[in-house]
């Protein structure tokens, strides 16, 4: 009997958006353009909308709860998630294939060799192919239900493909972070005044553990499926054939897996792998090691919290030894308070470092760093340093002392208090000087209103003069008043004019980054503009309203309403329209040519990067800061560092300035 017409047209648009969804998510092959996709959604939704009655968990819109839960139930695993025994050396390794061979006694075997990415374990329940349940490993026996987080994963299928599907199937795996994504979040919390995550694994941590799956679905997870769990009916004799199986199922299983003979060849794989990691656009720290066949692994058993039949091989951290030299408190745009130690430099990965973060003040007390110490510092995701841990604490001078946590604002004497979160420490006196020249630094800057010469040290003088109590206030500066300060000379004082002056029509979205509005950083202001064209018509729109807007979430948005809903914020505003800042709504985009494509842009340019940045968006395109194998083309000049070494590892096609324009010139060509 013939379906529904109604029902046959939703079930194809779902299954053409799943099939997409494999090709981006886990293929890196797309065969359409995002607006193309975005239409396809649109038209499932409008028509699911219509007919709630027709609509399916599994179905591709109905990834993000509506809204947040109270809390994570528990969930039981019906076999145990176990813990993996690490070893660091060939030595070691050998060890581990000396037991395998005396418990299989004399039989043949073989290996899977699988990256062991950094991420956070996790459990996927399938009935009859439609994801009902994903879960943390927890304790190994009982885990967190996130299901509403993990549904937002795209790389994780919510209906299985295949129609010969066991009755129930767990597949178990990694959800993780990538280096591109990781670096993007941290550069928006950055903007936003966010205290910054530490390295992708713990990014990834705690957006798989956050109440609200809308901020989650934001924050760009990926998975790998690396193991079979509970399965009620046979699914494959060996892992390596699981595998495989997985992937005609549409679930991601890591490209770097492979299969080794014997354990020689496990270590080659291994030694093959400590430069190859570098090539990855996620981090890795070591390779998992598995006997092959079920069977075998049922034969060899476990221990009490770890398998026998597999290991973990680690890689060796790239660490550096320094010393501290002092332990400052560094005052944020919000208020959080930041403690860094200033090392004797010391070369890492590449880089000279001076200084490194030390996050928050309880991680400060749990290393116990004090002024003099020998520590240990590596690179986060190879990108941010920081203490790992302090060298032999007998060496310490007698005087040494632990670092006193701050009870006060070093900045104003003002009250601090312990962040929402529990962990950071926040200055809540809205008239820290510290906060405010931060603020102001942050104005001022060249991502946002772009008021050159107005830097650091000028600032610093304009406020503890009183001339600039905020933002407002620096476009009543004039000749007269900068003549005042120090070392400013007549002519220099004009050329600061004449930067305030020509910041009044910069784009409206640099001033919504530039006010600082806490979780809105330059991407989500640009969406804010393009979305509403006006500052007025943004401080009129309520949370709902907001919530709607894709990529701004509850969280972002019930923060923009209470910015606006501020009457000093409103006062600065109103000072700002009136001294003629009129900032210029978004244009139209120039052209589509460069629809779907992603750049990255390193290296010194005739132009301006952010000139380029915004040529690229005009015409459609995208601008990423890291490289990887999604990237569509990186903009080199003069001096490209490590990002063209790494699209000559990932043959992505490297542009000079010229070909870039090269590429404009059908669209601009039209445009005459």
């Amino acid at each position: 009997m013939r379906k529904n017409p109604l029902v046959e047209q939703i079930e194809h648009l779902r299954a053409e958006i799943r099939r997409h969804d494999f090709l981006y998510y886990v293929k890196n092959a797309p065969e359409i353009s995002d607006r193309e996709y975005d239409r396809l959604f649109a038209r499932l939704g409008e028509l699911e909308a219509k007919h709630p009655e027709l609509v399916t968990p599994d179905s591709p819109t109905q990834r993000v709860s509506e809204r947040p839960i109270e809390g994570f139930a528990q969930a039981a695993h019906r076999v145990p998630m176990l813990s993996i025994d690490n070893t660091y050396n060939e030595g070691e390794l050998r060890k581990f294939d000396q037991r395998v061979a005396k418990g299989l006694e004399g039989a043949a075997y073989d290996y899977v060799v699988e990256p062991k990415i950094d991420g956070l374990a996790i459990s996927l329940m399938y009935e009859h192919g439609r994801l009902v349940r994903g879960a943390t490993r927890g304790d190994g026996r009982t885990g967190d239900d996130v299901t509403a987080n993990i549904r937002t994963i795209r790389s994780i299928p919510l209906h299985l493909k295949d129609n010969t599907i066991p009755a129930e199937l767990e597949v178990r795996g990694e959800v993780f972070m990538s280096l591109l994504a990781f670096a993007e979040l941290n550069r928006q919390r950055q903007d936003a005044g966010e205290p910054l995550f530490a390295n992708p694994r713990n990014a990834a941590a705690g957006s798989l553990k956050l109440l609200d799956a809308r901020i989650t679905a934001q924050r760009k997870l990926s998975f790998y499926a690396y193991s079979l769990g509970y399965c009620s009916e046979s699914f494959a004799p060996t892992h390596w054939q699981a595998l495989e199986h997985f992937k005609t199922l549409g679930l991601p299983v890591n490209p770097g897996t492979e299969c080794a003979a014997d354990i020689d060849e496990v270590l080659e794989i291994c030694h093959r792998w400590e430069d190859k990691k570098q090539s990855l656009d996620y981090q890795i720290d070591g390779l998992v090691v598995k006997i092959n066949r079920f069977d075998q692994r049922d034969i060899l058993g476990s221990t009490g919290r770890a398998p026998r039949w597999c290991i973990a091989y680690k890689f060796a951290a790239e660490q550096a030894e320094t010393v501290v030299e002092s332990i400052a408190v560094q005052v944020g745009k919000s208020g959080i308070l930041t403690p860094v130690a200033n090392l004797k430099p010391v070369k890492l990965a590449g880089t000279t470092v001076k200084r490194a973060s030390l996050h928050n003040f309880d991680l400060l007390q749990k290393l116990d760093v004090r002024c003099g110490d020998t520590v240990v510092i590596e690179k986060a995701g190879e990108i941010i340093p920081q203490v790992v841990k302090v060298v032999q604490k007998q060496r310490r001078l007698f005087e040494s002392e632990p670092f006193a946590v701050p009870t006060r604002c070093p900045a104003c004497g003002g009250e601090v208090k312990k962040d929402e979160t529990g962990v950071y420490l926040r200055c809540i006196n809205v008239q820290c000087p510290a906060q405010l020249k931060e603020r102001l630094e942050y104005f001022v800057g060249k991502n946002q209103m772009d008021i050159e010469k107005l830097g650091p040290a000028l600032i610093e003088q304009l406020v503890k003069k009183g001339l600039v109590k905020n933002f407002a206030d620096i476009y009543t500066l004039d000749v007269f008043k900068l003549s005042q300060l120090e070392r400013m000379g007549t002519k220099s004082a004009e050329n600061i004019i004449d930067g305030i002056e020509a910041s009044k029509t910069r784009p409206l979205w640099r001033l919504i980054a530039a006010l600082g509005i806490r979780n809105v950083g330059g991407q989500s202001a640009q969406i804010l503009a393009e979305e509403f064209g006006s500052l007025e018509a943004l401080m009129k729109a309520e949370a709902a309203r907001l919530e709607a807007i894709d990529q701004i979430g509850p969280v972002m948005a019930q923060s923009i309403v209470e910015y606006f809903q501020d009457p000093a914020n409103r006062k600065v505003i109103k000072g700002l329209l009136a001294a003629g800042v009129k900032p210029t709504p978004p244009k139209q985009k120039a052209s589509t040519v460069l629809a779907g494509q992603t750049f990255v842009i390193t290296g010194t340019l005739s132009q301006s990067r952010s000139d380029i940045e915004q040529l690229i968006k005009d015409h459609g395109g995208k601008v990423s800061s890291s490289v990887s194998k999604k990237t569509s083309y990186v903009i080199a000049g003069e001096n490209a560092g490590s990002k063209l070494d790494k699209a000559r590892t990932l043959n992505v096609k490297v542009l000079d300035e010229k070909e870039f324009f090269q590429i404009l010139k059908p669209s601009r060509d039209s445009d005459r």
